[in-house]
């Protein structure tokens, strides 16, 4: 039996173990290695209830193939058959769906799955594979190694002063507090999801480099675009140009700007890889916070809720700087400076969120194997410094631009090469490509 070891067991893990172990007739072994619990990383161990995807259920099946297969799975657990589709679930719900799709890809394939409840300190390549060391001293032997770490959270910013949602520093406000939030993105959004819940009602600034908020989704159909209609390689001025007469043009005839942005989805990842890394970089420096704000929307009711908050003057979107806080939870001063100017406001807050998002420099991670293979030259960072360095079919590239035949990644990790791959959409396709690489490799 073939050995296949997959490092993380958030979604980019679980869809991979469930695409290789999808044959019955395959004799891949998988053992997958979680330090948490399966399922959940970064974007689905939200625990409340209006802590939702941001994709509607009919897009967040775990196979591309049967775009059917969570709502099945949503009925099977009492959803009638009209809320399957266009509905925005609870995340942890679909962290049960994930942990509930390893479970059956375990039974269904009896001796083919292992799920290991460790850290992964580092992998090197032997003559005969791939060989995974664990924090507990255990050494794993393997064909092939996917690195599936997924998204990772910066250092709270502010000397610790300021914390993260649902942590243990999260502790009962009392409801006239002021807060401030760092970032108006989707975390965000988490944030003030929990505060309103909670019956807050003082004052919450949120502060971002552009003050925006997340768009909100509706029930239209993405716009059919043509291959040749697409100005690949184009520069970053033309790009944008097409982009926006093409929004004109179908706003004119009635239509919805959200068809337009869905309609090039298909293009995305090609979009990114024929920009030069000029041009990458300046998309990430000047047009990603648009870009944010366009693509990744909220359901439309929590983004309902959350411009109510907006109109009602609770809720204070401002653009610019977060400087620094000083003092404790709730008796702290904050400083920022608007965007425009060059003075510092102060505010007295009792306390500061960080919502900043996920952290792209692979060279600063805190995971141990990322780290460890970055320094020891067995991983490169990509040129922008996003994520690891990956050819077309997700191999780590080494310091000295040698491509393993072993060594893969796959989801956020390597969004240097195809930028659009944090959602269950990409992400599942990727993992079918991965895994009918590694079942090819494995039956020569």
């Amino acid at each position: 039996m073939t050995g296949v070891t997959i490092i993380g067991g958030g979604a980019s893990g679980v869809l991979l173990a469930a695409h290789l172990l999808r044959d019955p007739g395959s004799d891949i072994a998988v053992t997958l290695i979680e330090k948490a619990q399966v399922g959940q990383g970064v974007a689905y161990s939200a625990s409340q209830h209006d802590h939702r995807v941001n994709v509607p259920a009919r897009g967040m099946s775990a196979f591309a193939d049967d775009a059917d297969h969570f709502s099945r799975w949503l009925q099977s657990r009492g959803h009638p058959p009209e809320q399957s589709s266009w509905v925005f679930v609870p995340r942890r719900l679909y962290g049960t769906y994930l942990r509930d799709l390893l479970k059956d890809a375990g039974e269904a394939n009896p001796g083919r799955l292992t799920v290991l409840h460790d850290e992964v300190l580092s992998v090197r390549e032997t003559a005969s594979g791939m060989e995974t060391l664990l924090a507990n001293g255990t050494t794993l032997p393997s064909r092939h190694v996917v690195l599936a770490v997924g998204h990772e959270t910066h250092s709270s910013r502010s000397r610790g002063i300021a914390v993260r949602v649902g942590s243990e520093d999260d502790t009962v406000l009392p409801s006239d507090a002021e807060v401030m939030i760092l970032g108006s993105g989707l975390s965000m959004v988490d944030a003030w999801v929990s505060l309103s819940d909670a019956r807050h009602a003082g004052p919450i600034t949120v502060i971002s480099r552009n003050g925006l908020l997340p768009k909100g989704h509706r029930d239209v159909k993405p716009l059919t675009i043509a291959e040749a209609e697409v100005p690949f390689g184009a520069s970053l001025v033309q790009w944008l140009r097409w982009f926006r007469a093409l929004i004109l043009e179908t706003e004119t005839a009635g239509g919805d700007w959200r068809s337009v942005v869905d309609g090039i989805r298909p293009y995305n990842q090609r979009i990114w890889q024929s920009w030069s890394r000029e041009t990458r970089r300046q998309f990430l420096r000047h047009l990603r916070p648009w870009w944010n704000i366009h693509r990744h929307r909220l359901p439309p009711e929590l983004h309902d809720r959350m411009a109510d908050g907006v109109a009602s003057g609770q809720v204070r979107l401002v653009a610019g700087e977060f400087v620094t806080v000083t003092g404790r939870d709730l008796a702290a001063e904050a400083e920022i400076r608007r965007h425009g100017t060059t003075t510092r406001e102060t505010m007295q807050i009792a306390r500061v969120y960080d919502c900043g998002g996920v952290s792209v420099n692979v060279e600063t991670s805190s995971n141990p194997v990322i780290r460890d293979l970055v320094t020891s030259g067995k991983a490169r960072p990509d040129e922008l410094r996003i994520g690891l360095d990956v050819d077309e079919h997700c191999a780590v590239i080494d310091a000295q631009g040698h491509v393993s035949t072993r060594l893969l990644a796959i989801g956020p990790l390597t969004r240097g090469r195809f930028f659009e791959i944090e959602a269950i959409p990409d992400i599942r396709v990727q993992a079918a490509n991965i895994a009918r690489r590694i079942l090819a490799d494995t039956a020569n």
